[in-house]
């Protein structure tokens, strides 16, 4: 008697098999984002199942945008993910660095290595070359607006915004150094604290940074004045309205005195809510909840700016702003719980109306506002300031850096090749394998850049015998040239990044050798999309 061990319609790929389909997927990811990689690389266009069209060369956008079926390849998108939640920087390294080593590994398998053997080659290579690139990095002062300029520039270099990259790195720059807290001499920096707002129209040169809040909202009421100088602001986290009880309640009229009394009462409360806003010195109100018809009356008559429905994030962040508490009682509001800016005003953006907090005292939070010919420009661009935000963080945090334009990788590249000479048995081959895999990011960029890669390749290397790097891919001009005098840095945190999550992701996939699909439906195949693998698999679709 057969013994049946799965389910009817599971699949099962084994071995030799298994592995190859899985690199297979994983490969093909990191072709997808390799075109896109650095100042020359090619954008994306993504159209999702409703229409709606995304335009980037952001590699954790591509990978994100896209809904991928093969579970390996799956794991690419997540390290990507990863990596940009971690340092927002340097996604399409990492997946085509993972690429790279599974590649090489591929190799390696064929020739009869076992896949344990490169896994620990991949490890030690990668633990030696992080230790490389720290003692060959460059320390600089977390408060340095210079070389956290270069930092933000490189970053943009590669982005749609890149010829607009000199504002816009002095904006990331300075609200960075605005939100940083320095604790037990180390700074941290709460990107939350950074709000970034979007409205198409105007160009990106448009783009500034306002010291306060913009709110997506408009003044609640048409009397209400629009602008407000020296405004002192209360932070409300209850509704001016009055409440409902929370059981079924009715209230029976016998005569229509009753109803005047039970309406002038309402009035009456409300009336007191507005004047406890209006005695406790405040000019503005933003309310975290509604505000009653008869409460924006009086309010209006008391010459009050209110605005309602402002968004939980919002409120921490102009309480953070303004210096004013954000309460939940009205009966507790009082001068001292009150922020201060010097502006409050209402103006109009394109066809929407926005409230502009600004000139706070002291700001830990503070706003961009990002223009731009249209939404797909605007939503690109904010991806990038985005990116830049976030490497200038990592430097802030974790103030080391390094040139960038392939420079760190063919020194590391060199560098572990040297020292997998010490070693011996076949891991020695898997790290001569990492070194190759590290220089493909350089030799990417070139391809790029339309440069032939196997010259610039040579020319690399022999550049690489210096005591640091600093000779990289000068994609503009198309030549291998020193890469620090044209100020083209990069945080040593996001270097450590690429290594170790390529590094990661390229084991756990190299450790699988067997591979169970079992049928969604329960039918006689596998799932569509390569839930099987066994196949002919386009691992992925659009």
């Amino acid at each position: 008697m057969p013994i049946v061990l799965l389910r009817e319609g599971t699949t099962e790929t084994k071995g030799n098999q298994a592995q190859r389909n899985n690199i297979t997927a994983a490969k093909t990811i990191a072709e997808i984002v390799r075109t896109s990689l650095g100042p020359r690389g090619m954008d994306k266009m993504l159209v999702n199942n409703l229409g709606d069209v995304t335009i980037t060369n952001d590699g954790a956008t591509i990978l994100k945008e896209m809904d991928i079926q093969h579970p390996a390849a799956k794991m690419m998108v997540e390290i990507s993910k990863a990596t940009d939640n971690e340092v927002g920087d340097g996604t399409t390294s990492t997946v085509v660095l993972a690429g790279s080593l599974l590649s090489k590994a591929e190799e390696l398998i064929s020739k009869g290595v076992h896949s344990t053997v490169i896994v620990d080659g991949y490890r030690m290579a990668s633990e030696k070359a992080i230790e490389i690139l720290k003692n060959a990095s460059t320390k600089v002062d977390p408060a340095d607006r210079q070389m956290l300029g270069k930092i933000a520039r490189t970053s943009m270099a590669s982005k749609l915004v890149s010829v607009n990259s000199e504002p816009l790195s002095k904006i990331v720059v300075d609200a960075v150094i605005a939100v940083a807290e320095k604790a037990d001499g180390h700074y941290k920096v709460d990107i939350d604290n950074i709000k970034i707002e979007k409205k198409a129209g105007g160009s990106i040169e448009d783009t500034k940074l306002i010291q306060g809040i913009v709110l997506d909202k408009e003044v609640v009421h048409g009397a209400m004045p629009k602008r407000i100088e020296e405004s002192k602001i209360a932070l409300l986290n209850a509704a001016l309205e009055i409440e409902k009880p929370e059981m079924s309640a009715e209230i029976r009229i016998s005569e229509p005195q009753q109803m005047h009394m039970f309406l002038e009462e309402e009035n009456r409360m409300l009336k007191s809510m507005v004047d406890k806003v209006s005695a406790s010195g405040a000019n503005v109100l933003l309310c975290q909840k509604g505000i009653d018809d008869l409460a924006q009356h009086y309010l209006a008559k008391e010459g009050i700016l209110a605005v309602r429905r402002v968004k939980e994030s919002d409120m921490n962040n102009l309480a953070k702003a303004t210096g004013g508490r954000v309460l939940s009682n009205i009966d507790e509001l009082s001068a001292d719980d009150l922020g201060y800016a010097k502006l409050v005003e209402e103006r109009k953006v394109e066809t929407d109306k926005w409230v502009f907090v600004e000139g706070c005292k002291n700001p830990k939070a503070l706003s961009i506002l990002i223009r731009g010919g249209s939404q797909r420009v605007v939503d690109e661009a904010e991806r990038s300031v985005h990116d830049a935000i976030m490497a200038v963080k990592d430097v802030v945090e974790y103030p080391y850096v390094t040139v960038g334009a392939g420079a760190p990788e063919v020194y590391i590249s060199q560098k572990v090749r040297e020292w997998s000479a010490s070693l011996s048995g076949r891991s020695q081959l898997a790290v001569e394998r990492f070194a190759d895999s590290v220089e493909e990011i350089a030799i990417a960029l070139a391809e790029n850049a339309g440069m032939d890669p196997l010259d610039t390749q040579t020319q690399l290397r022999a550049k690489a015998a210096l005591a640091k790097p600093k000779y990289g891919v000068d994609v503009i001009n198309g030549k291998v040239t020193d890469m620090a005098a044209k100020d083209v840095y990069e945080p040593l945190k996001v270097k450590e990044q690429i290594i170790s999550a390529a590094t990661e992701v390229s084991s756990m996939i190299l450790r699988i050798d067997d591979v169970i699909s079992v049928s969604k439906s329960g039918g006689s195949g596998p799932p569509p999309g390569g839930g099987g693998m066994g196949g002919p698999n386009p691992y992925m679709g659009m």
